[in-house]
Parts: C-alpha cells; sequence; structure tokens
C-alpha cells in the first residue's frame, strides 16, 4: 500500500473526524478517493461521447420539424 501525505484546511479535517469517528479513516479516504476517480473518468467518457455526437451531427443532413411531426403521428394510434 502506498502512503499519501496532503493538508487540508484544519476546518475540512475536524468536520471529517467529526463525521467519520469511530470508522476507519484509511478505508474512508480510500473510497472517496476512488469516487473522484470514477467520476473523473465518467465525465471524460461524457465529453468524448458528446464531441462524437457534434462531430455526427455536422455528417447528416438536416430533417425539417414538419417531417418528424408527421413521422411521430403517424406511429400513435
Amino acid at each position: 500500500m502506498a502512503t499519501v501525505n496532503f493538508s487540508v484546511p484544519e476546518p475540512i479535517k475536524a468536520a471529517f473526524d467529526k463525521t467519520f469517528a469511530g470508522e476507519n479513516k484509511s478505508a474512508v479516504l480510500t473510497q472517496l478517493m476512488q469516487q473522484a476517480v470514477d467520476e473523473r473518468e465518467r465525465a471524460a467518457r461524457r465529453a468524448r461521447a458528446i464531441e462524437k455526437l457534434l462531430a455526427l451531427r455536422t455528417k447528416v443532413k438536416p430533417i425539417r420539424s414538419s417531417s418528424i411531426r408527421r413521422v411521430r403521428r403517424s406511429g400513435r394510434p
């Protein structure tokens, strides 16, 4: 296992200690760090998906609103 050493503002440390009193703080920090990594990876995947959609949009011919409405109506009972 690696050791991580960093500084945080005292009010944050006090709130953390109070909130997670009686828990394994190393395990809590590990979980929080993993959540941060996961969220950053999800954000990167979302950004790549958006870029692909925007690139695809430049290649697709626009469809008129009236055509979309007609197709929607035809599929409804």
